[in-house]
């Protein structure tokens, strides 16, 4: 029985969440406007910036795992709480750095604070909410990264300089880590959060006894996941960073107009998040979650078709809409391919694996395109996406069967 008061901390912590999601996408916005400013000012080539990423990749693939293997020590709540304390420290070194290996330092510990916080929230949210819940929390992360930019844009246009703009978001963050001290206790392990009376039941799943390990590791239905992962991420980035190139060297189409696809890309995946949420309650989170994979598929075989530029576009369209829903839903039903016992574990694995591909495939993809010609990009979507469906399939038909041995 909902009550009042329970309803009231529901409400507190969905909105944290969503909160701390939208902080995760600021940094991203606020580093590719500022950065002709930074290399300006500290006199640094315009490349540099792969060391700032690099750091700040590595930062996050080492905190996301380490988080998924310790939540259940350290508790949600207090995770949060510290590692946002450590992105709002490590922006605030960004914004007071006299020269940039300070800032590649602050990047590596960035990477630390938001790879937990990625990995910490999507494990409490596969146990406490909903499909709806779930879209939503991910389309914060673009509302963020929408976001970023015009912080850093503003700041530039008065004139108070680069620094002001990780500042104001360092002290943001700083206002959240306070926010996650006050309400640590809120954040009970699988407690579903009751917000809203229409939707549908959800029992908080039995506490996780003492599992190895290994066992986790040695689950094949783990390591499929993992993949799928890698690969789902490898699509959304690789379409993204690559479609301008392609719809301008290879379609036809103008610079100008290649620009607004790409956003038209980016955009139908924040859109997709936000309409899927209603619509995964409706149909069912596994009817969502393959209609979403087959429909990058489509998407894919439509860009990879030689023809007109509105073609290629449509397949963007399609194939943006259709990831919005996968990442989120993949990560809600982690549990039901492995076990509860291992999910936490998984889904800082996936989360960890997730950076890795979408750093690795998209670039590996951009040497193939150097050696060959862009119009490799829609076919290799395609293989990509069918991959990423044989994978998901592998993982299902492997949840289940395999014992769980206590220790």
């Amino acid at each position: 029985m909902s009550t009042p008061s329970r309803r009231r901390t529901g409400l507190a912590v969905l909105v944290l969440a969503y909160l701390a999601f939208i902080s995760l996408g600021l940094p991203d916005g606020l580093l590719g406007v500022g950065w002709p400013s930074i290399s300006a000012e500290l006199t640094v080539p315009t490349e540099a910036v792969g060391l700032l990423l690099t750091s700040g990749t590595v930062g996050y693939l080492v905190s996301s795992v380490v988080a998924g293997f310790s939540i259940a020590r350290v508790g949600v709540g207090w995770l949060l709480a510290g590692s946002t304390a450590l992105a709002s420290l490590a922006l605030a070194g960004y914004a007071g750095a006299p020269e940039l290996p300070i800032m590649i330092g602050c990047a590596l510990l960035l990477g630390l604070g938001s790879g937990a916080i990625d990995a910490g929230l999507n494990a409490y949210a596969a146990g406490a909410f909903g499909p709806r819940q779930m879209n939503w929390l991910h389309a914060c992360f673009g509302l963020g990264v929408a976001i970023g930019p015009l912080v850093m844009t503003t700041v530039l246009g008065v004139g108070l300089g680069w620094r002001w703009g990780y500042g104001i978001v360092a002290a943001a963050q700083a206002g959240l880590a306070l926010a996650f001290v006050l309400t640590v206790r809120t954040w009970e392990r699988r407690r579903p959060v009751d917000v809203d009376v229409d939707d549908p039941a959800r029992e908080p799943a039995a506490p996780a006894g003492p599992v190895r390990i290994g066992a986790t590791l040695a689950l094949p239905a783990v390591w499929f996941g993992v993949l799928t992962f890698a690969v789902y991420v490898a699509i959304e980035v690789a379409a993204g960073l690559w479609a301008f190139l392609l719809l301008t060297e290879d379609r036809g189409v103008s610079a100008t107009v290649a620009g607004l696809c790409v956003s038209l890309y980016w955009g139908s995946l924040f859109l997709g998040r936000v309409v899927q949420g209603f619509v995964a309650e409706r149909l069912g989170t596994r009817t969502v979650l393959l209609g979403s994979m087959y429909a990058m598929a489509l998407g894919s075989a439509l860009v990879a078709v030689p023809g007109p530029g509105w073609l290629a576009v449509s397949g963007l369209a399609v194939v943006g809409f259709g990831a919005a829903a996968v990442f989120p839903l993949l990560t809600l039903t982690t549990a039901e391919r492995v076990g509860q016992q291992h999910a936490d574990r998984t889904i800082g694995l996936q989360i960890g694996a997730s950076g890795l591909g979408g750093a690795i495939i998209p670039g590996a993809l951009g040497v193939l395109i150097g050696r060959t010609s862009v119009e490799v990009l829609g076919p290799a979507l395609l293989l990509l996406s069918l991959a990423m469906i044989g994978l998901y399939w592998a993982s299902s038909r492997r949840a289940g069967r395999h014992p769980v041995p206590a220790g």
